[in-house]
Order: structure tokens, then sequence, then C-alpha cells
């Protein structure tokens, strides 16, 4: 009867005999770079974990207070330290594994290989082994699981930090002190190398809107009052000796939630009429006093940038603002919606009114109003905003270009031409310009 272990047998013998091929420091040399590439890769791994917390996240660590929470808020409350420590242990642990290479690929391939074809095997081998299961497979893991893993992580991280704390507040120091004065000899990007970089760095999985909502965080702190206000021919306002029921009419018409009101002319702002302070007295008759309720307005200059602007309105409270010129005459007025709609485009509300400035007749003609904002009429033809930087001048509407440009107010049926754009005066009268037809040349 055949011996069924004999295989087993067979298999044990061959198994032997490879060790015996193999010294001694080779299999301990190979069983400490696993272990090691164990190791980088949970410290890898924690990089991603970690900086992937999401605020809900960490409100749920303080939350709970367990022992691991604690340790990982201890963790990430000194974020450039944890950074550090990972670098610091991730770089040590592979010059360790790549050292460890060195000794096995010595005692196993030194006599069978020409050293040079060993080191380039050595290399191809050891950085195949250190992307795939050091860096990107935890990474992965990581990105997926960030609360699991950074909470597996944060007791030898711990443990790691203390034990590299002279190297790392070294290295934190050291970065500090080249940050600061790299930050004094960094070049002042304008808005349009800002607008360029957007443009080459967003990619094709970005949507339109997202893009419009970019460009207009990056031109947000260089465009000024003048350009976004309504000007005081737009603006609804009401004189100081209206009385109670032509100011009711006027607010119902108008629907807007704050009015300026003026004494004689524009350019003499009392103050602003909020709504609400007039709803209480509806009921009143026409000899009632609203001029009491007024509130005190608040005057900008055309020249003020509008991320200032939104600050003085955060610090004061505010939604409107009186918009003066340089001889203190009143321009117009801004709002803090006008200075939103510049981040994220147009806002309307129940009550707001649709106001076509433009119509457009094919792809490359349109009827805009003369009132159009320049930004406005840049962003629906689909050109740059400094198109029109040498000769706009002042001007920040369209009827004010076509100004700047003519230096007469054209007549009716006058064409004018600028670069690729063709104007056609459709509607004007002595004082300013009404309806432009624009058509965009091949």
């Amino acid at each position: 009867m055949e011996d069924s272990s004999e295989p087993y047998s067979c298999l044990a013998a061959h198994l032997i005999a490879l060790l015996h091929h193999f010294p001694f420091e080779a299999i301990a040399g190979t069983a400490a770079m696993l272990l090691l590439l164990f190791f980088s890769a949970m410290v890898s791994g924690s990089e991603i974990a970690f900086f992937s917390l999401t605020h809900s996240h960490i409100e749920t660590f303080r939350k709970r207070q367990t022992a691991a929470d604690r340790k990982l808020l201890s963790l990430i409350e000194r974020p450039n330290q944890l950074l550090a420590t990972i670098l610091i242990a991730n770089n040590v642990t592979n010059i360790a594994i790549i050292i460890l290479s060195t000794t096995v690929f010595r005692s196993v391939f030194d006599v069978a290989l020409p050293p040079i074809l060993a080191f380039i095997l050595q290399v191809i081998f050891v950085t195949f082994l250190i992307l795939l299961f050091a860096e990107v497979l935890p990474k992965v893991y990581a990105s997926r699981h960030p609360e699991r893993f950074s909470l597996l992580m944060a007791t030898p991280l711990l443990v790691l930090r203390k034990f590299f704390q002279p190297v790392s507040t070294l290295l934190v120091k050291t970065t500090t002190i080249i940050d600061k004065r790299m930050e004094k000899k960094r070049p002042n990007l304008s808005m349009n190398e800002l607008s360029h970089a957007l443009e080459i760095t967003t990619d094709n999985s970005a949507t339109e809107e997202d893009k419009k909502l970019l460009r207009g965080i990056v031109q947000f702190g260089n465009t000024y009052v003048r350009e976004i206000m309504k000007s005081r021919i737009d603006a609804v306002a009401v004189e100081y000796n209206t009385d109670f029921k032509t100011l009711v009419s006027i607010i119902q018409d108008a629907g807007y939630s704050r009015i300026p009101v003026y004494i004689e002319n524009f350019d003499n702002v009392e103050g602003i009429l909020y709504i609400k302070d007039l709803l209480p007295h509806l009921e009143e008759g026409d000899d009632f006093q609203w001029q009491k309720l007024l509130r005190s307005a608040f005057f900008v200059p055309e020249s003020k940038r509008i991320n200032d602007l939104l600050k003085e309105f955060q610090e004061k409270k505010i939604h409107m603002a009186i918009v003066v010129d340089e001889y203190g005459g009143s321009s117009g007025l801004v709002t803090l919606e006008d200075i939103l709609e510049e981040i994220v485009g147009e806002i309307n509300d129940e009550f707001d009114m649709e106001e076509a400035i433009y119509s457009k007749l094919d792809a490359n003609n349109y009827v805009f109003e003369g009132k159009t904002l320049l930004k406005d009429f840049c962003k629906i033809t689909g050109v740059d905003d400094d198109v029109f930087y040498e000769v706009k001048g002042e001007s920040d509407t369209l009827a004010g270009l076509i100004l700047e440009i003519k230096q007469e107010i054209p007549y009716r049926g006058e064409k004018i031409n600028y670069g690729q754009f063709e104007f056609e005066i459709e509607g004007v009268d002595k004082r300013r310009i009404k309806r432009i037809k624009v058509k965009r040349k091949e």
C-alpha cells in the first residue's frame, strides 16, 4: 500500500532545501521588511485619514469623549506637529526598508547576478512595494474610512509624537521661519493672473456655474462700488414731504424693504425708511408723521472696493448704502444683495420683478439697455472684463462706454465699431442713450 504522506514529506523536504538555500539574514531581513512595510502603510494612511476629517467628525468625537476620541482630539489640536511626526516616521521607515532590501538582495543575488542588474532589480522591486502597499492602497482605504483609520492610529501616533518631538519641533519651527521669509518675497498676483490660473487648473468635471462662482470670488476684491451700484436715475426714493397715503402707494409699487428718503433732490438723502418699521402704522391717517421712523443713511464713495464694503455692512448690520461721488453728490445706491450677486450671480426672490436688461436675437446679435453694467455686458457676451479697458475711462455702463468712444451723444441709428463689436443706437434722447443693438463680429 502506497504511503499517503509521501507527497507531504517531499514538499517539506523541498521547503527545507529552499530555506537552506537562503541565508538566515535574508529570511530575517525579509520578515523585518514586511513588518516595516505594514508600519509604513499605517503611518502613510493616517496622514490622509486625519486631514480628511470633517467638522461633523470632530464634533462627534467631542460629544462622545471616549479615550480614543480624546487622544485623537489632542493630535488634531496641533496639526503641524502631527504632520511633522507622520512625515518623519514615514521617511525613517521607508529608509529602513531600503537598507534592509539591500541586505536581502546581496544575500540572495550577490553571486548569481551582476551588481548593476541586482541594483536595478532592487530599485524596481522596492519602489513597487513602497508605492503600492505603503502609499496607494492605505491612502485609498483611509480616504474612504477616515474616522475608523484615525481612531485606530491615534495611540501609535501619540507615542511617535513623543518619541520624535525634538526633531518634529525643530522641523515645525524651521518651516515657520522659512514660510515667513517666503511670504515677504512672494510676489502679489494680479486678478488677471489668478483668473488665468483658474482657467488652466479647473478640470472638465467642474460645471459652468462652478466656474462662474470661482471667477466671482477671484475678481471680488478688485471690484469697485461704482461698478455694481444702481444709479440715481434707476433708484426708487421718496421725497421727505410726501404724504403718508402716497408713500404707501410708492412702497406697494416698488416692492422694496428699504427706501431712501431725500429733501428736494437725491443729493440730499435724509435717511433710510425701513418698511418693517412702517407696518405697525398702516392704519394711520394721512397726517401721520412717518418721517420719525427714518434711520440714518450710510454713505460710501464710488471708489470703495466691495470686499471692504461687505465687511462694513457686516459690522454695522446694515443692508444699504448711498453712493456719493467726489463732489459729495449722490450717484446711486448699493445693497448687500448687489455685493453677493457679484459672487453667486443673480439673486431673485418671490417679490423681485424680472428686469430684462437685454434680449438675445441670435448667437451674435443682442439688444441691450443703455444702463447695462459693463461687467454684466461682458458676462452675457462671454468676453473678458478688460476688453474695453483702454477706452472705457470712468464709465461703468454700456451707454457710458459709447459716450467715451464717441465723445458726444450719438444720433438714433448711428453705428459705432470697436474691436469685435458693432454698436447701433436704437433709443436715445438729448441726455442719455437708452437702448443699443450689439452685433458681435465673427
